[in-house]
């Protein structure tokens, strides 16, 4: 089975699970400006676990283009706050864990905002050239419960963003899953994806 996968002929897109074709990995493009923030946190926090990306990733996805984006700095629980005053003393436009209000009146209006929120322990990351940022499996989850945070992105939207990630990408369903279940959304979401016809 490994032979057959490192000549891409099975991609492995779970636990034991295999399907014919080639492994095709999202890798999320990072611009210049989010690159020199996660520096500069990295820099002054060289310890802790964070991760960052802007949602104009989505793009590729989504049927509707748009041109509402903002940056999310997930940062490990007990560093968040600490992360969110540092960035705020920078002058940057930034949120902590805004509620749907906040979202609505301030943050969508927002000019490239930023906005910092706790990181679920054991969330599927992936580190592109030293930066740390999300893997598609956390996007899809996370698009999925927190419907508030992006509320461009449900209904239909929603449908299409995950069937063009499928279609895509590999897609490793056992970390999705897994990831799924450590957010309360194992079943719904499993459920979600087969209502869909995406498999």
């Amino acid at each position: 089975m490994h032979h057959l996968v490192e000549k891409g002929i099975l991609e492995r897109i779970g636990k034991g699970i295999f399907k014919i074709g080639k492994n095709v990995v999202f890798n999320p493009n990072l611009d210049k400006k989010t690159k020199t923030i996660y520096n500069k946190i990295k820099s002054s926090f060289p310890f802790i676990e964070f991760c960052i990306w802007n949602t104009s990733v989505l793009n590729e996805f989504s049927l509707h283009q748009s041109n509402k984006h903002f940056t999310l700095i997930e940062v490990e629980k007990d560093s968040a706050e600490s992360v969110f005053l540092f960035l705020k003393d920078q002058n940057h436009k930034v949120f902590f864990n805004p509620n749907a209000e906040i979202l609505e009146r301030y943050v969508f209006d927002a000019s490239n905002p930023i906005i910092v929120k706790f990181l679920v322990s054991e969330a599927p990351l992936q580190k592109i050239k030293n930066y740390n940022t999300i893997s598609l499996e956390k996007c899809l989850v996370d698009l999925y419960c927190d419907k508030e945070l992006f509320s461009f992105y449900q209904g239909k939207e929603k449908q299409t963003i995950f069937k063009e990630a499928y279609h895509k990408y590999t897609i490793n369903n056992t970390k999705l899953l897994r990831y799924a279940s450590r957010r309360g959304k194992k079943k719904e979401i499993e459920n979600y994806i087969q209502q869909i016809n995406i498999q």
